[in-house]
């Protein structure tokens, strides 16, 4: 089986620098979640997705999701076949493995329902049936940020659906300078090797799932999630939904850095992706240019670790 390891040096041949970043990514994918990356335009979001569908020789599709996009013209919709007299259903470009939904707050918020109701279900409904999405099905979203014009923010309920959310970040001066050393001839996509295949992909997810959790660590998910709530800076905490995510993407982060078992600081690496897009702040907390990571940060710092967990 190939290795975590083995991925994401792999993948490090294409996105320089970002190794947390790619991490994080794998560990969602493993977890079978999907993934939010907002942030400005030209960090490589685009070229992440196609670098881990190449990585992983999974098939890839991108759609730039605009205005005019209609929920069909996503998901598929019913074409009259003449030799049937009958319609027949045709896929659309959600039927893939690897979807990169590109500024998604850029559709309107009937399309954007529409994806996140295939995100949740995995199956497309049309022409009174259920058509199931391909395994794995892995969604990357990409947002703009919300003070940009033109966009329709996502209601807390959908984006809820997502894992995890991230930004790319911008380089460092040294990165950037071996970035443009690495594109100065071609583009290193293109000379990109596969390394991994479907069955290398979930015996990677299985032995994800295997890694073992203590009592205590779950006992620790559960008083960090709920202290969200607790909070008077916090308009709306995280739901239950957040614990089981911080769950499933600690112990696969614990899976991909080598550890049998879930320990707190997987625990707290996973914590700002999966909590950020899931607190409401209080209008006041709003005003004062509070941001989510600081309340998160300040739950991680006061809410009592385990002394001891192993296997």
């Amino acid at each position: 089986m190939t290795t975590p390891e083995a991925i994401l040096d792999r993948m490090e041949q294409v996105i320089i620098g970002k190794r947390p970043v790619l991490e994080l990514v794998l560990a969602a994918m493993l977890a079978e979640g999907h993934v939010l990356i907002e942030d400005v335009p030209g960090v490589a979001k685009t070229l992440l997705a196609r670098t881990l569908a190449r990585t992983f020789e999974l098939e890839f599709k991108r759609v730039q999701m605009t205005p005019d996009l209609l929920p069909a013209d996503l998901t598929g919709t019913g074409i009259w076949n003449e030799q049937e007299l009958a319609f027949v259903f045709r896929p659309g470009p959600i039927f893939t493995q690897i979807l990169l939904a590109d500024e998604l707050n850029r559709a309107t918020p009937r399309t954007q329902a529409g994806l996140l109701e295939a995100m949740e279900e995995r199956t497309v409904s049309a022409e009174g049936k259920r058509h199931p999405l391909p395994r794995p099905f892995f969604v990357i979203a990409t947002q703009n940020p919300l003070e940009q014009h033109g966009v329709f923010p996502l209601p807390e309920a959908q984006i809820d659906r997502f894992l995890v959310q991230i930004s790319m970040g911008y380089p460092e001066f040294s990165e950037e300078v071996k970035i443009i050393e690495a594109q100065a001839k071609s583009h290193p996509l293109q000379a990109l090797e596969p390394l991994a295949g479907l069955a290398d992909f979930e015996a990677l997810r299985e032995a994800a799932t295997a890694v073992h959790t203590d009592p205590s660590i779950l006992d620790y998910i559960v008083r960090l999630v709920r202290a969200s709530r607790e909070r008077e800076d916090v308009a709306l905490g995280a739901s239950p939904r957040a614990s089981l995510g911080l769950h499933h993407l600690a112990r696969a982060l614990a899976f991909i850095r080598g550890s049998s078992y879930v320990r707190p600081d997987h625990v707290k690496q996973a914590a700002p992706a999966v909590l950020r897009h899931r607190l409401m702040l209080a209008p006041e907390a709003r005003l004062a240019g509070m941001e989510p990571d600081q309340i998160i940060e300040s739950l991680l710092e006061r809410i009592e670790v385990p002394l001891y967990v192993g296997s």
